[in-house]
């Protein structure tokens, strides 16, 4: 018969140390360390404006996709991430966050002028754009003659010249005296306007 011999202290012990150096062993291991982002969502968006001033696009996209990664619901991210999808003729994006702020605020004045005038640049939805602009013409504020551009870009692409007229008229009013790029703008969409009237 075997005689199982009961372990000497000895061996238990022994058991006990290369346990805890094969611990101690494990906390030399490389451990994951999470960096805390040492900027806040809103020093991300100036920091995107900033690359975007640059002409640095891409770079700006990234700071922006970085707030709303620290604040999901950032509208400053949101509309700054719209507006540069919006100028890189990018309609999918930019619906995709102007959409997104009107979930969070629908009555917010510039993403829905912006969203109206994605559907007016795609030429579709022109009656979902009158609604959005009509909306942010309710808003008032500075964004006032803009909009009014927008609503008369939409009733001139609708042959509503009468509309039309009228929108640009009191557009033109808002505006105001110093600001050249808006009234040069407003130009050119009575350009248009002139166009239709005569039959071009």
């Amino acid at each position: 018969m075997r005689v199982h011999k009961r372990p000497s202290r000895h061996r238990a012990w022994l058991g006990v140390l290369i346990l805890t150096i094969f611990c101690q062993g494990c906390s030399a291991l490389p451990q994951l360390v999470r960096h805390r982002d040492p900027l806040s969502a809103e020093e991300h968006v100036r920091l995107g404006a900033s690359y975007e001033a640059q002409g640095l696009q891409e770079e700006a996209v990234d700071q922006y996709k970085t707030a709303l990664q620290l604040q999901k619901n950032s509208i400053p991210a949101l509309m700054a991430w719209g507006n540069l999808a919006f100028a890189k003729r990018d309609w999918k994006n930019a619906q995709a966050c102007y959409r997104r702020i009107l979930r969070l605020d629908p009555t917010h004045a510039g993403a829905n002028n912006n969203l109206a005038m994605v559907y007016v640049s795609m030429g579709t939805h022109l009656d979902i754009a009158e609604h959005c602009a009509q909306t942010a013409l309710t808003q008032g504020g500075p964004l006032k003659p803009y909009v009014l551009d927008t609503l008369a870009t939409i009733f001139i692409k609708e042959n509503r010249s009468t509309e039309a007229r009228k929108a640009l008229d009191d557009a033109l009013a808002a505006a105001p005296e110093g600001n050249k790029p808006l009234r040069d703008q407003l130009s050119k969409t009575r350009e248009s306007l002139a166009m239709i009237r005569s039959g071009h």
